[in-house]
């Protein structure tokens, strides 16, 4: 028995691909083949196994399962539910790992997996190591077990538990993902008024796509939040592992916006400690950061790496643009927006203003969303050590965690490439419109020498 998984879907991160395309009940088999193999030779024997609203996640984990237990490994199942709730579920339960079924914030064709082994994150070369064990057909055998779980309101409970006062008026929209019933029964115990949208679980997405960083998504929240005139709107993805947020005037509060907001309480309970976002970030937050005590650190892109490197800076807080908000101050160091929406309750409490004028407060940046172009596999990392190369000869203040991230008077500019996609990613933040032109100017003037274009935007 060997199984050959479509070379797409093996991801940095995760197991990616389009059902009956790339991705389809022979790959969950070999994943949980191969899952289990690896935990049994690390001395572990028991899965607890997740899944989102997806049509497609019922079918994906029963062959995960058969495959899991085939190689001698329990399961316990913990049913439907964001992603946080399964590592949640990794992170109290008598297990050796999780695995949820789970396609994020794609489109509803799409599904994948993420995975936690013996409380650490599972990506880059484990996964590799999957596919190579489905390859050979080097996998343990045996019998497994199935079980139950059912975690559903101890984890709202755990959610609840972070709550530390404050009375608001707030709408919800869950864009009928995994965390719709998460969000009814969390609601329900919060003080206050709350409005929700789109809670129930709908793998055909009807309402909008469940992604809050595309601002056009939040739409439906907007209109909520200016009818019913709330404190302020939470948006969730897919998945319940991203979080969106819009104030009071319906202006978005963005990732790094959010996380300078949330490290205050954090900082106040832990004075001087590490606050890490990653290097799409504003430097409005790195300053803020500072300027609250904190020692602020940029680092790389990705949540497995975020989560590694939490983990050796015993970091209490950190975030990505793309509103993965992780932490380890009273909880677990995973991403969890369902959590992160009840912190930054609390920090509004806390800051003793409210959400809109949190916001208004905070410096005009004029900045340009992520821009993304395509490029060939095979020059995307090239191109970056070309441009930093260059830089460098050139005496320019860069920093090179991931990618090349220059500042300059003008404000800031990045290029790094991407580790799921074959694209380039590009960012730039200034003061104003003109300083802003002069960086994507320069941005050009280093794809062009390195014979590229800032050309039409990929797909995200």
């Amino acid at each position: 028995m060997t199984h050959r998984f479509d070379p797409t879907s093996l991801r940095e991160y995760d197991i990616r691909g389009i059902v009956g395309q790339t991705l389809g009940p022979d790959d969950a088999r070999a994943i949980g083949r191969g899952f289990a193999t690896l935990l049994r030779r690390a001395g572990g024997h028991r899965v607890a196994v997740g899944r989102d609203g997806r049509v497609s996640s019922p079918m994906l984990e029963a062959a995960l399962i058969e495959g899991v237990t085939a190689s001698g490994c329990d399961v316990v199942r913990v049913g439907v539910g964001p992603t946080p709730m399964l590592y949640y579920a990794e992170a109290t339960l008598e297990v050796d790992g999780g695995i949820q079924i789970t396609g994020s914030h794609n489109p509803g064709n799409y599904n994948g997996f993420k995975m936690v082994f013996q409380h650490l994150p599972f990506f880059g070369k484990d996964i590799q190591e999957l596919g190579r064990l489905a390859a050979e057909g080097e996998w343990e055998d045996g019998e497994g077990t199935v079980t139950d779980a059912d975690i559903l309101d101890d984890y709202v409970g755990r959610l609840f538990a972070g709550y530390a006062g404050g009375t608001f008026r707030i709408g919800w929209d869950a864009g009928n993902g995994a965390a719709g019933e998460v969000i009814e029964k969390l609601v329900k115990l919060l003080p206050g008024e709350h409005h929700t949208l789109f809670t129930d679980i709908d793998g055909n997405f009807p309402n909008h796509h469940p992604d809050p960083t595309e601002e056009k998504n939040l739409a439906d929240l907007k209109a909520l939040v200016a009818e019913k005139q709330l404190d302020f709107g939470l948006a969730f993805d897919g998945d319940g592992d991203r979080i969106g947020a819009i104030d009071g005037q319906g202006r978005v509060i963005w990732g790094d916006q959010l996380l300078s907001i949330l490290a205050e309480p954090v900082l106040k309970k832990e004075p001087g400690a590490t606050i890490i976002a990653d290097v799409k970030a504003s430097q409005m937050l790195f300053d803020r950061v500072a300027e609250l005590g904190g020692k602020p650190l940029m680092w790389k892109t990705g949540h497995s790496l975020v989560k590694t490197k939490m983990k050796e800076t015993h970091a209490p807080l950190a975030g990505e643009m793309s509103g993965h908000i992780f932490f380890a101050q009273d909880y677990y160091g995973f991403d969890d927006a369902q959590y992160a929406a009840v912190q930054l309750i609390n920090a509004v409490h806390v800051i003793g203003k409210s959400l809109t004028e949190i916001r208004g407060d905070m410096p005009a940046f004029v900045n340009t969303p992520e821009m993304r172009f395509q490029v060939d596999e095979s020059r995307k990392f090239a191109v970056i050590d070309e441009v930093l190369a260059r830089l460098k000869a050139d005496g320019a203040d860069v920093n090179d965690t991931d990618g090349a991230r220059v500042s300059t008077p003008d404000g800031w500019w990045l290029l790094r490439a991407s580790n799921t996609q074959d694209v380039l990613v590009a960012r730039a933040e200034a003061r104003s419109q003109e300083a802003l032109d002069r960086l994507l100017a320069m941005i050009d003037a280093q794809l062009e020498a390195s014979g590229l274009v800032r050309g039409p935007q990929a797909a995200h």
